[in-house]
């Protein structure tokens, strides 16, 4: 080949090497409409689709359609949020509305279940074991409030506005049970008194009182007691005649108390689903301090109109957008209590018995605080459950109590009343007062209202009335017809409607603690 052959075919490679890589785009070549070459993932596609729908930009800049579409999103989120975070307040507020009397409450008088709370009531997973009393405690107007309870009673706390623990009394609580004085200090107290959370021993004018501070005006008091030969009368007349509660500045002439009995009585303790839902969140922010809620918690419910100082009053595109926030909210709570992702909610292995409250820590602290709020455990717990309190979580053996609840059956199938069950809870039941099993309205998450009246099985109540079996165990039978031979064993359920199951044990012992005693699973018959 000659020299000046070579020089052409190698200026014509060249030539073509040349005009490729002049149309290329080298790696660190200029972005488009760039001095520099920007990161892909800083920049925005002009379309693209998404869960709100296909959303547009021209250079980053949203459409007016998009970001109408984005900002109803927004507040829809929001309000889910909302629901879910906000619950704990709603839920204690609805227990608020119903002690008024004659528009507003009173320290001084007590809601006492003289001969035990039965189905009519709609209070959330209440049982049919003890006699209840229930008091609202209003601090603005009372100031520091004094809860003098009799020795004897059972475990008892005061609760603040978000369902927050303050105090227990009783057993579990700094009177251990020998009876006392509680003086709760409001939010707003600069005086020379120490109120922790958990109480305080300490001295006023000669007496001896458990100190402890709330964060909120209203607080919530419920107390125990305990049957005695089967009968509430011991625990119904122990607290009429014992159970005082007034303003610490009136100590030296308290107002009389009045019991109102609430036995049978038909009436709502539980928060609104819907859209009402805010409203009730509304009349808690408005009513309590500022600090009562932490600022990022504050700007969760401002972001949708909940504010103190401020009306509730939604326009008609953002009620639309509430109203459906909280159908999708409520779904999302029921989703959590029924259809757990946590292994750690059920108790055994092998077994569909879950535990009592989720996470096994008041405060919904996840690794000892950690992991932060268990978000998911808390509205679990208070969509079904009131009163919170370390007692419900912590080993107290012979103080408090422990729970369990059981919502399928042996097969992992929702419990359906059409159906017929047994359960069986072996002999020696690890509870120093009583064990029992009470029957709930997935719906209502009250008590199942059946042709029983109380729908449930106590093991100090019903001793001498059901069947035992031979090891001493008992079998319960749950459905719409008894079993021949074993009518004391059964509880009723209805046709068409589910059911779940709370066990109780009031004072639990060893065995339950280390597992040593189970209850058997629930057993599907038909």
């Amino acid at each position: 080949m000659g020299i000046f052959k070579s020089l052409s075919i190698a200026a014509g490679v060249a030539a073509v090497v040349g005009g490729l890589s002049a149309g290329a785009v080298r790696a660190d070549d200029p972005t488009p409409g760039y001095n520099t070459k920007i990161p892909k993932g800083l920049l925005t596609p002009d379309k693209y689709p998404t869960r709100v729908g296909d959303i547009e930009f021209f250079d980053g800049i949203p459409t007016a359609a998009t970001a109408e579409a984005l900002y109803n999103h927004l507040d829809y989120i929001r309000g889910v949020q909302t629901f879910l975070t906000g619950m704990p307040a709603a839920s204690l507020e609805a227990i608020r509305r119903s002690e008024m009397h004659d528009g507003k409450t009173s320290s001084n008088r007590v809601s006492i279940f003289d001969t035990l709370m039965d189905s009519n009531s709609l209070f959330l997973t209440g049982n049919t074991d003890t006699v209840y009393v229930s008091v609202i405690l209003n601090l603005k107007e009372d100031g520091p409030t004094v809860i003098e309870l009799p020795a004897g009673t059972g475990p008892g706390t005061v609760n603040d506005a978000f369902f927050r623990f303050v105090v227990d009394t009783g057993a579990p609580g700094p009177d251990a049970g020998k009876g006392g004085k509680y003086l709760i200090l409001p939010p707003d107290y600069e005086g020379e008194l120490e109120g922790p959370v958990g109480g305080q021993e300490t001295e006023i004018d000669g007496e001896t009182y458990f100190v402890a501070q709330s964060t909120s005006w209203i607080n919530w008091f419920i107390a125990r007691g305990f049957l005695k030969d089967g009968k509430p009368d011991f625990s119904s007349e122990l607290f009429r005649e014992g159970l005082k509660v007034y303003p610490l500045a009136a100590k030296d002439n308290p107002p009389e108390m009045v019991f109102t009995d609430k036995s049978g009585v038909a009436y709502n303790t539980i928060h609104s689903t819907d859209f009402d839902f805010y409203k009730e969140l509304h009349t808690v922010i408005d009513r309590e301090p500022v600090a009562f809620l932490d600022p990022e918690l504050r700007g969760l419910f401002t972001s949708i109109g909940v504010q103190k100082g401020k009306p509730f009053n939604p326009d008609l595109r953002m009620k639309n957008i509430l109203i459906k926030a909280a159908e999708v909210a409520n779904a999302t709570a029921r989703t959590l209590l029924w259809y757990e992702r946590n292994p750690a909610d059920f108790i055994y292995e092998g077994s569909y018995w879950k535990v009592g409250f989720p996470g096994g820590n008041y405060e919904f602290l996840l690794d000892d605080g950690a992991g932060g709020r268990d978000l998911d455990g808390r509205t679990e717990f208070f969509y079904f459950a009131t009163v919170n309190t370390p007692a419900m979580t912590l080993k107290l053996v012979g103080k408090g109590s422990q729970y369990a609840w059981g919502a399928l059956d042996e097969n992992g199938d929702y419990l359906d009343g059409s159906k017929s069950y047994r359960l069986n809870i072996p002999a020696d039941p690890p509870a120093e007062n009583f064990l029992s099993i009470v029957l709930y309205d997935p719906q209502t998450r009250s008590q199942l209202q059946t042709g029983q009246p109380f729908p449930s099985y106590n093991s100090e109540k019903h001793k001498d009335k059901v069947t035992y079996n031979e090891d001493g165990s008992v079998d319960l039978y749950f459905g719409p017809e008894a079993p021949e031979g074993w009518e004391n064993n059964w509880i009723e359920t209805v046709p068409g409607k589910g059911f779940f199951a709370i066990l109780r044990l009031y004072s639990p012992t060893e065995p339950w603690f280390e597992k040593t005693w189970r209850p058997g699973d629930i057993e599907l018959l038909d």
